[in-house]
């Protein structure tokens, strides 16, 4: 068959395989199968392996392995890839993260998402672009407290605007949750998110960044800012309240219960305070990071336990293409796994666990205990704030991200593009604000 056809297009069945995320297979991981192909005909042949970068695509088709590169998630993270290319405008391309966010929505019927583009899926129904903004009818100065993932986006969207833009974040490096998190194994990819708003951020003379500036109320008063974003993030639960229950878990106050910021802070400072022994996981969150600390403990030479409520390991991730590959490096590394089962009580030495079905009772044995629960939104700036909005020391005061709604990093990204787009314009919460085919 090989002259047979005008053009071959290869990749790998299943969807999981040809669309694996940048946690299980490298930029181009599908070479290895598929470079075969133009030895058997002389036709074109196009491939695909979420390639995010110039120079890897061209490497593809220099060393004979493809003469077109397919590029649909790198194309929904940036419609304008092959123009930028195209253009020389390298610094400008914003890659693909391989988090398959755009993948999660199409088996839900849900719009399409993408971590870095916040315009996918709204370019009718809402009007956004991906490259170009309305500019502000009157520029004003705007002050955003909090550098992560929606304070990033939103003060890059209102500099494009043309506002002036003070960002502020507390820590001495931006970027909040995704610099954490992308210390854990295989999220290197994420910090793509934060480098990218910095280099676009850095391009636009009218907003500033100071990071390592924590600011109280009375902070943001004196500075005589009328305009506030609010994007301070959230926190892990202590108490161990997740989707399962709205109750603690009994003994959560111990001091060697910990949470997932708590093992982030040891990653950040090199300081290891998780104590040696069995660590039990509670993930009562079902996404990403209870499956990522309980793959990191295990290579620390941790015995690792993890517990869910869910029929599966790390259950979301199925809408990314990941649990099964999440559940098979668990075993790989010698994670033991209980589904269907919560946590009653933590005791001194054990944790005392419930079958979700029919309510039986076991004992753990536990060194350490982590949950991996709800998350807490830290509105404490913006309740202090209030008062001064009500008074008219400030005009405006907007809360958004996690802040706002902790989700994931994509509806933070989200809510902060929503938040530059709508400035200024008086939104009626009744109101769906986008169009609807009829």
């Amino acid at each position: 068959m090989a002259e047979l056809p005008d053009l071959w297009d290869v990749n790998i069945s299943d969807w999981s395989n040809d669309s694996a995320t940048s946690r299980f297979a490298p930029e181009g991981h599908q070479e290895q199968y598929i470079a075969f192909v133009k030895s058997l005909t002389s036709k074109p042949v196009v491939g695909v392996g979420r390639y995010t970068s110039p120079d890897a695509m061209v490497s593809a088709v220099r060393r004979g392995v493809l003469d077109l590169i397919g590029a649909a998630r790198p194309s929904i993270a940036d419609p304008f890839l092959p123009d930028k290319i195209r253009r020389g405008r390298l610094g400008a391309i914003r890659e693909c993260i391989g988090c398959n966010i755009c993948v999660a929505t199409d088996p839900r019927g849900l719009p399409i998402r993408c971590t870095q583009n916040p315009t996918m899926g709204e370019e009718w129904r809402r009007g956004w672009h991906p490259e170009r903004i309305a500019p502000a009818a009157k520029p004003v100065d705007v002050m955003v407290v909090g550098a992560g993932p929606a304070g990033l986006e939103a003060a890059r969207a209102l500099g494009q605007r043309g506002h002036h833009v003070q960002l502020l974040d507390a820590r001495p490096e931006v970027g909040g949750r995704v610099i954490r998190e992308a210390l854990l194994p295989g999220l290197g990819p994420w910090r793509r998110v934060v480098e990218w708003r910095r280099g676009a951020i850095a391009e636009l003379p009218d907003v500033e960044v100071f990071p390592a500036s924590p600011m109280s109320a009375q902070d943001v008063l004196d500075s005589d800012a009328r305009h506030v974003v609010v994007a301070t993030g959230a926190t892990w639960r202590r108490d161990g309240r997740g989707r399962s229950t709205g109750l603690p878990v009994a003994g959560h106050e111990q001091p060697d219960v910990f949470t997932p910021d708590d093992v982030l802070d040891c990653l950040e400072s090199g300081q290891w305070r998780i104590p040696a022994g069995r660590v039990v996981i509670y993930d009562d969150d079902h996404y990403v990071i209870g499956g990522l600390i309980a793959e990191l403990l295990a290579g620390r030479g941790h015995e690792v336990e993890v517990i869910t409520p869910a029929p599966l390991i790390s259950q979301w991730t199925q809408f990314t293409l990941e649990q099964e590959r999440i559940e098979r490096r668990l075993r790989d590394v010698g994670v033991q796994i209980h589904t269907r089962t919560t946590v009653q009580s933590i005791e001194r030495d054990h944790v005392v666990v419930a079958d979700v079905i029919d309510g039986g009772i076991d004992e753990l044995p536990r060194a350490s205990v982590v949950l991996v629960a709800d998350r807490s939104p830290r509105t404490d700036l913006h309740d202090e704030l209030l008062p001064a909005l009500a008074t008219g020391e400030l005009s405006t005061l907007q809360l958004i991200g996690d802040a706002d709604a902790p989700g994931l990093i994509a509806q933070a990204v989200f809510s902060g593009h929503r938040a530059a787009q709508q400035f200024g314009e008086a939104v009626d919460p009744d109101e769906v604000e986008f169009l609807r085919e009829v």
